[in-house]
């Protein structure tokens, strides 16, 4: 069977051909073919029948249709000569061909006349046939002929229809899959572009900014404190870096404690860079105050918008006074980061904003950003509960 599938269509076809002749050919050999009677007509004849009946099987797959019309000469001759089995049998691959290899419409089609000649037969043959039981004989006998390769071909061909369907069902949800496998990777990107944008940018601007602080700075004592701060801020950099790393490598479960991210109250650490920096940074905090301690993703988020707004300070005002006020009341943490403008400012990317709007819309807070009386002005307002 399996070496029977890997053949061409027209090379089946043909098997097939051969094998209904050369059955019919046997039946009528051994003289067990006639349905009704034997009749009178010789075997070769019967035979040469059986030929044209055969050979317009060729077309049951390229025209079954025009196949099955040709087939009822053959079958009116074998009417005329004494109805027999093989010829019922060949008229059946026609049907189940008609029904299954052409359109939908046409198979509805065929089936439905298939259907109401057999009831139109047994009409016939019990009011023409005077022995109703050997009308009842002739139904039985033939009916089988016509009515199982219909059928058979249409259950076919619905099963491959639902077939197809599936088919057409799982394509989409392989598109779907696809499409979310893509979206998710693009989000991952971007976070991990976020988180490497807060770590880096925030450190190497200030090593930047105190290195350059550090040159002009004549006092001994200062400039090592300056590059002490230097040195931890490059320090923290590749620590948190190495944490970020560990963190997307982390299959979720096993992550060492040293890979936490840093919290509000290492916010000293920020403000003491900043300084360093040639900031003056005055703070406000009531956080210290409140004894609730703040979610995981709150004291993370604000402490990076808070990194992210000194960075930004440094960069664009450097040398003027900035401030940093975090309140904590009410079921929310307000965190406001001004500076003054000193002078000519620097434009920027706009890269920081984004990160800073994107951290605080991530646990349902809100963000602003914007100049202010005689400065600039950051807000972010994160629910605590």
């Amino acid at each position: 069977m399996a070496a029977f599938h890997r053949l061409s269509r027209n090379r089946q076809d043909q098997l097939i051909v051969l094998g209904y002749f050369c059955g019919g050919t046997v039946l009528y050999c051994t003289g067990i073919y006639p349905v009704l009677d034997q009749g009178s007509a010789p075997i070769w004849l019967r035979i040469a029948v059986l030929a044209v009946m055969c050979g317009l099987q060729l077309l049951r797959r390229r025209a079954p249709v025009v196949g099955l019309a040709l087939a009822l000469i053959p079958l009116t001759g074998d009417v005329v000569l004494g109805t027999s089995a093989p010829i019922l049998i060949a008229l059946g691959d026609h049907l189940y061909c008609a029904v299954l290899y052409s359109s939908q419409r046409v198979g509805r089609v065929v089936t439905t006349i298939a259907v109401l000649g057999t009831l139109v037969g047994t009409v016939v043959a019990l009011t023409l046939v005077p022995n109703w039981r050997l009308a009842i004989f002739v139904v039985v006998a033939c009916a089988p002929f016509v009515v199982i390769p219909v059928w058979w071909a249409a259950n076919i061909r619905q099963h491959r229809i639902m077939a197809e369907s599936e088919r057409a069902v799982s394509a989409q949800l392989a598109r779907i899959a696809d499409l979310d496998r893509k979206a998710d990777v693009a989000a991952e990107r971007a976070r991990m572009a976020r988180d490497l944008h807060d770590v880096v940018a925030g450190h190497l601007s200030a090593i930047a900014i105190q290195s350059e602080a550090a040159l002009s700075i004549k006092d001994p004592d200062s400039a090592r404190k300056v590059l002490t701060l230097v040195r931890e801020n490059s320090v923290s950099a590749l620590t948190e870096m190495r944490s970020i790393i560990t963190l997307l490598r982390a299959d979720g479960s096993g992550v060492d404690e040293s890979t936490s991210p840093p919290r509000l109250n290492e916010l000293s650490k920020l403000v003491e860079s900043a300084r360093a920096a040639g900031m003056r940074v005055d703070v406000h905090n009531t956080l210290s105050h409140s004894a609730t301690p703040l979610p995981a993703a709150v004291d993370l988020a604000a402490y990076r918008i808070a990194q992210e707004a000194l960075t930004n300070a440094i960069k664009h005002a450097p040398g003027a006074r900035a401030s940093v006020a975090i309140q904590h009341s009410e079921g929310t943490l307000t965190l406001e980061v001004s500076n003054e403008l000193a002078g000519q400012t620097r434009r920027g990317s706009g890269v920081g904003l984004l990160s800073m709007r994107e951290r605080a819309i991530a646990i349902g807070g809100s963000f602003s950003a914007g100049p202010v009386p005689r400065g600039w002005l950051v807000r972010a307002v994160l629910p605590v509960d």
